[in-house]
């Protein structure tokens, strides 16, 4: 009698103790939920700041009665499931302190221009302000990824005031022709659809676009400096 009450009881508990452990994981799960939510919401405020500063370039320019160098802008924020898609594939653990440290590109801002020069051009004014610090550079155009991909690739970092202090906040920005980014938006549609096995003839189709694409840059920004002069 006195063990089958003991047997029960250990039952009790150890349902008990498995309700308490899911509630635990529960409210540590929304904690982290909402630390996430935080944390992101300051790379929000840093992209905004971004794509601010540029768009005032753009106006600016107009109101000198220079070109407009940009098309058009493009800005995304990294979605919590895509975070951690990227903090499982390169190793890193999903706090906000380890993945503040690690992946740079939870910001980023697509800036797309009308020919090769604006792209440095734009790249140039915008690092050059005073709060804007540079942290790395990776020029795709000067020397284009093996598939054929051509871009500039800046990490910035952007001061955010916080109604209690200043934070840092690093955005993505990628720089790049209408040539080049229509070649980027076909060929991730195609690699989406044949990925991993991408034939090698179509490896070299768009690779060959790519080159196509950059001739192409170089023959319409001549044309323009002919008919306009320098910019």
């Amino acid at each position: 009698m006195y063990q089958r009450k003991k047997t029960a009881d250990d039952g009790t508990s150890h349902e008990l103790g498995s309700v308490l452990d899911d509630a635990f994981a529960l409210e540590t799960l929304r904690d982290l939920a909402e630390e996430f939510s935080q944390f992101r919401l300051r790379y929000k405020f840093g992209l905004a700041e971004v794509e601010t500063k540029v768009k005032i370039l753009a106006e600016e320019l107009v109101h000198k009665g220079r070109d407009n160098p940009i098309e058009y802008v493009s800005p995304r924020l990294k979605t919590l499931a895509s975070i951690s898609a990227k903090a499982a594939r390169i190793g890193c653990a999903m706090t906000v302190g380890e993945v503040g440290a690690n992946i740079y590109d939870i910001a980023g801002i697509r800036i797309v221009c009308s020919f090769v020069s604006d792209v440095y051009t734009v790249a140039d004014m915008l690092t050059g302000q005073s709060d804007v610090r540079l942290l790395r550079t990776k020029d795709y155009i000067a020397v284009p990824k093996p598939n054929g991909y051509r871009s500039l690739h800046l990490i910035v970092e952007i001061p955010v005031f916080l109604s209690d202090r200043v934070v840092a906040i690093p955005v993505e920005v990628q720089l790049r022709t209408v040539a080049m980014d229509f070649w980027a938006s076909l060929e991730h549609k195609i690699y989406y659809k044949y990925d991993p096995d991408i034939p090698a003839a179509l490896r070299d189709e768009l690779v060959a676009a790519a080159d196509d694409a950059a001739r192409l840059d170089e023959r319409m920004e001549r044309l323009h400096r002919q008919i306009h002069g320098p910019h």
